[in-house]
């Protein structure tokens, strides 16, 4: 990690992870979020279900301050990763690791070095021991009901081995929430836990109280209507909403772990070690050698055998093979792969054997920035989670007042101060906030973990927002509707001009191009095998062309209105596809017609589309016949077809089809569709394409598939409507249930299990996305 200590530096924008230590709830993320964006520069971001907060900070702020302002609010704190330099919006890189740590120890007892993804491990300790805590009191918690609340059973010492048995119940086996319940009170703050806290003491220390003064009246008195000055005593109710709060938790815990097995088994699927070809520098004899994957460095060459994984990106320079990238990319078929193809980490060889020399290692990877991107959308929030947020932030002070109101209330009422404890602690207990904090995090975790394992990558949770109010969908032609492989179909020249010849004039020039129409130009010359002179002054002209010097002679490549004169033989192209035209001296001497293959799956996509009412219009700077062409085959309208495009006029489309009143999603590949994916309502970037496409995309998707796009679409809007079902949930079960404790309809121990129910449900309805399927598929 980079990390700057001078102070008066303000033109660095930084980026830090924090795993955070104590949390328990959401009123607890928000307090740390709202004391860490008081300071000068900082925009923070804590995620109760990954335990985790993002920063960005700038100016005079260190890592050091953001670590003492968590330390000071009562959790702990620790460096996982950070990025300096990093611009606004811009893309997560590979970065080192710092170490750090802050208040409390890391509970897991592991060591303070954390990188990506490895905090996901660390709450394994933490469901242990919930469970050993969760157990012990249930064990010691069944005599104190049974001593309590069966009629018959009386022993002349009955109190007494209730306050024995309830005693380490409450003090250690509750310990959890009294610790937290204290830091917080340290620090002038309400949790979750003082509600737990308070209610199950006060119910403890009542007790103990009338233990101690001999005033303990029957047993089995549930009304607090003993004769005399006896007094009831709530052991029994502090015992039992203890241990359901623990088994509550403990079970919260592992469905919450659950929610992160997407992403922790994409990050299992690379290799472990690599069979690495070594040159002897005496014998110059080639050996392989096993090395930990972790070893492996650019340039290296290493062995993938039949049936193994590929170690890292890399590129084939021996051998031919099928590779199934399924794991990675969803994928479903083998692809074949021959020397100088590119591979993805992670993918499996099926069939020959292949050497291939590493490109990228490491945090540089594709499946390591799958991993980051899938985990930095899991700790972003969609605005309606913010919506919680700022309820939870006041709701734990209204329910301490509303508990004492109650209590003052029913007192004055009945006179009987037993029964108005009762139903004060049935307050305290019922409120607890637990699954609003977890509605929206976990269902992000197990929506963005199933996306990535389906070749998904949803980069925030306002996209989900997004997603949910598109109408429209743009999408370009080549390489998206098409696949992008475009070969050469007709030559036609003027005058006495050879067709070789303007091949070759139109090939050197874009040789220096990496467009796909250029690709099919140089292909076709190298496989007529025409020699190709170098051109020199190399001009890429953005949505028309190309230019360049050929012996002295400027040659222009590309559309028509790159010249002066276009002959009336080269003014219509004859056959279907996309034209270029070649000459120089601004006159056209040459047409070049290249065709683009339509994707396969991309008919049933279009129509996937209608079907979930998103009418797809296709943007081309291809001529209106091959647009027309390639609509017809896959079934969009001709009135939705937007032919002739320069790169700055898609832009000016996606805008004048908002400007409609149309919510807009743009698919795009290539350079030439990062400003429309950037306007765009919703940016899809199909992850074959390139690196400023997937920058300026709000979902990135890794099979080059069209049906991927309504994969993304339909995913995202499930999982919004996952986390409105548990936010549904979450604020009517606290709407309904305080006025009912409130009423003293409510026994607080059932209040207890309400309470821990109404976490799992939420989580348990997070987990049912792990299956999802896209209909039909």
């Amino acid at each position: 990690m980079t990390q700057t200590t001078d102070r008066t530096r303000t033109d660095e924008v930084h980026e830090v992870d924090l795993a955070i230590t104590g949390m328990t709830c959401a009123s607890c993320s928000a307090r740390i979020e709202k004391k860490l964006g008081k300071l000068e520069g900082v925009d923070a971001v804590v995620n109760l279900a990954t335990e985790k907060a993002t920063v960005r900070y700038a100016g005079p702020v260190t890592v050091e301050d953001l670590l003492s302002t968590v330390r000071a609010t009562g959790y702990g704190a620790e460096v996982v990763a950070a990025t300096t330099g990093r611009p606004a919006g811009g893309r997560v890189a590979g970065s080192g690791t710092a170490t750090a740590t802050a208040g409390e120890p890391a509970s897991d007892g592991g060591s303070a070095t954390m990188e990506g993804t490895d905090h996901l491990e660390h709450r394994v300790a933490p469901e242990d021991a919930l469970r050993r805590r969760a157990l012990v009191a249930a064990v010691l918690t069944v005599p104190v009901v049974v001593l309590a609340m069966v009629p018959g059973i009386h022993l002349d010492s009955s109190a007494w081995v209730q306050l024995v048995l309830a005693t380490p119940v409450v003090l250690w086996a509750g310990w959890p929430f009294h610790r937290a319940a204290a830091l917080n009170a340290r620090h002038g703050a309400s949790t979750m836990d003082t509600l737990v806290s308070l209610g199950v003491l006060t119910a403890y220390l009542w007790s103990v109280v009338v233990v101690v003064t001999g005033r303990a009246g029957g047993m089995g008195a549930m009304d607090g209507s003993d004769a005399g000055d006896t007094a009831h005593i709530w052991f029994e109710t502090a015992t039992v909403v203890t241990t359901f709060l623990l088994i509550g938790r403990w079970m919260e815990a592992r469905a919450t772990d659950r929610t992160r097995d997407a992403l922790r088994g994409l990050l299992s699927l690379g290799a472990k070690d690599v069979a690495v070809e070594r040159v002897d520098p005496t014998t110059r004899a080639t050996t392989e050698v096993r090395i930990p994957v972790e070893d492996l460095a650019v340039g290296d060459r290493f062995v993938v055998r039949p049936g193994e994984k590929v170690a890292t990106d890399g590129r084939v320079v021996e051998g031919t093979s099928a590779v199934d990238a399924s794991l990675v990319t969803g994928e479903s078929l083998p692809v074949d792969v021959t020397p100088g193809d590119e591979l993805t980490g992670g993918s499996i060889n099926t069939t020959g054997r292949l050497v291939v020399e590493a490109t990228r290692v490491g945090a540089d990877t594709t499946l390591a920035g799958i991993a980051r991107l899938v985990e930095r959308a899991q700790t972003t929030k969609a605005p309606i989670q913010r919506l919680a947020d700022r309820v939870s932030a006041v709701f734990v002070p209204v329910v301490l007042v509303l508990a004492a109101l109650t209590f003052a209330g029913w007192w004055a009422a009945t006179g009987d101060p037993a029964r108005a404890l009762e139903v004060a602690i049935a307050v305290l207990v019922i409120a607890c906030p637990c699954a609003l904090g977890l509605a929206t995090p976990t269902a992000l975790l197990v929506g963005t973990g199933r996306g990535a394992r389906l070749g998904i990558l949803i980069k925030g949770a306002d996209v989900l927002e997004d997603t949910r109010r598109i109408d429209t969908v743009v999408l370009d032609k080549t390489g998206t509707v098409t696949t992008g492989e475009m070969t050469l179909v007709d030559v036609t020249t003027v005058g006495r001009l050879p067709k070789d010849q303007a091949l070759r004039a139109a090939a050197a020039v874009e040789a220096g191009s990496e467009h796909p129409v250029a690709r099919a130009v140089v292909d076709a010359a190298a496989n007529r095998a025409i020699d190709v002179p170098r051109a020199t002054d190399f001009v890429a002209l953005p949505g028309a062309g190309a230019r360049a010097v050929i012996k002295g002679t400027e040659v222009s490549v590309g559309r028509a209105d790159l010249f002066d004169d276009v002959p009336r033989e080269l003014a219509r192209p004859t056959v279907d596809g996309t034209t270029v035209w070649v000459g120089w001296d601004g006159r056209a001497h040459a047409s070049l017609t290249v065709s683009d293959t339509v994707r396969r799956s991309s008919q049933r996509a279009i129509r996937d589309l209608a079907d979930a009412g998103l009418p797809a219009y296709l943007l081309t700077g291809d001529h209106d016949q091959a647009a027309l062409t390639v609509a017809r085959d896959v079934g969009i309208p001709v009135g939705r077809v937007l032919a002739d495009v320069r790169p700055e006029d898609k832009h000016a489309m996606v805008a004048d089809l908002q400007a409609r009143g149309k919510v807009v999603a743009m698919v795009g590949d290539g350079v030439n569709d990062a400003a429309a994916l950037a306007q765009a309502d919703l940016g899809i970037a199909m992850g074959t394409g390139t690196d400023v496409a997937a920058d300026s995309a709000d979902i990135v998707l890794l099979r080059a598939e069209l049906p991927a796009v309504v994969d993304a679409i339909l995913l995202s809007r499930a999982t919004l409507r996952t986390i409105k079902q548990n936010l549904g949930w979450a604020f009517g079960y606290n709407v309904a249930a305080i006025p009912l404790a409130m009423a003293g309809l409510l026994n607080p121990m059932i209040a207890g299990g309400a309470m821990a129910l109404s976490s799992v449900l939420v989580v348990s309805n997070s987990l049912r996305l792990r299956s999802w399927t896209p209909a039909g598929r």
